[in-house]
This record gives structure tokens, C-alpha cells and sequence, in this order.
């Protein structure tokens, strides 16, 4: 998504008990370059990119855009999350516009297993339902994605449908603010 509707950007940074997700920094550029590179982060994402080429190609201060929150965890950051608008062109909408909010998300292994991607994500799907309430959100992840499809049930998303897309079967989920315990 390259605009998140009337949604002003940069927000606040958002606090949770352990992370900060904030805009990004020039700091955060090693760290976007390690999320790319990483065989272990980029599975289930297409495979990780050539770390020359990414150093040639990712600009000083990175990620900065609408929709994207880097995940601070002590003052370095771990991963990102990012609410973009999912392309009608893919598969898998629950609204006839096609415009849902896409989340998606990839931590540093070094921070995987602490509960981070369920707490930022949390904190990310609560800032959006304050932001633009009663829309809903969609994640799409592949069924062999154990950890993603253990944090899609842990967010509350539900199963809308499955499909083949990237030579690989893909679970669709739905939330929404509306739908979730109060």
C-alpha cells in the first residue's frame, strides 16, 4: 500500500511492555540488509537476496514508507511489520474492492521464540483498529509456515481460504477489530 487512506504517517511511535515500533532510522540499515540476506528469514518468502546486491541497492535510511513500522527492541531493531494494501491481482480478498490491509511481518532470527512477532503484531493490529476502524486486515502465509500459522490463530485471524500461489499452498485469514474480544 502506498497510502493507508486518511491515515497520517509517521504515527506516534507505538509502546508495548518490551518494543517500540517506530519509523525507521539510518541505523536500522544493517539490520533491513540481515532480514533480506537471511536464508532462515526469507524461507517461506521467496529465498534470501544476494547480500552484495542488497548493499548496492538498500538506501541509507530504509523502509521508510507509509505502512511500515520497524520493531525496536532495546534501542536495535529486530524485524518489521508492514500494513500494506493487498494487489488485486492476487488472490485471496474478502471485500469487493479488493483493498484490505495486508499484514505482514519478519523478525531477525535472533528474536525469534520471545513472543516479539505477537506482541508488535498485536500492537500493530491495535493501532490500525484505532486508525481506521472496522477495517478489516488479511495475512496470507504458506501452510508449511508452522510459526506464521501458530501467530495467525494466536492474533485471532480466521481461515478464509487456501490456494496455490509461489508454487506453494497458502493459507488466507481475515481480522478485524470488530470481531475480536473486547
Amino acid at each position: 500500500m502506498t497510502e493507508l487512506g486518511p491515515v497520517a504517517w509517521p504515527p506516534a511511535p507505538v509502546k508495548t511492555e518490551r518494543l517500540v515500533l517506530r519509523e525507521s532510522e539510518a541505523r536500522d540499515r544493517v539490520a533491513f540488509i540481515e532480514l533480506f540476506a537471511s536464508s532462515e528469514v526469507r524461507t517461506y518468502l521467496g529465498g534470501p537476496r544476494p547480500r552484495d546486491e542488497l548493499e548496492r541497492a538498500v538506501p541509507e535510511v530504509p523502509g521508510r514508507r507509509p505502512g511500515l513500522f520497524v520493531i525496536d527492541l532495546g534501542g536495535a531493531m529486530i524485524g518489521t511489520i508492514t500494513l500494506d494494501r493487498r494487489g488485486a491481482e492476487r488472490p485471496g480478498h474478502v471485500r469487493p474492492d479488493a483493498e484490505e490491509a495486508e499484514l505482514g511481518y519478519m523478525f531477525l532470527p535472533e528474536a525469534w521464540g520471545h513472543g516479539y512477532a505477537a506482541e508488535a503484531c498485536a500492537a500493530a493490529l491495535d493501532w490500525f483498529a484505532d486508525a481506521l476502524p472496522g477495517e478489516p486486515v488479511v495475512l496470507c502465509t504458506q501452510i508449511a509456515n508452522d510459526r506464521s500459522m501458530r501467530l495467525a490463530a494466536k492474533l485471532g485471524f480466521t481461515e478464509v481460504q487456501r490456494f496455490e500461489e509461489w508454487g506453494a499452498e497458502q493459507w488466507f485469514g481475515v481480522w478485524s477489530s470488530v470481531t475480536q474480544p473486547g
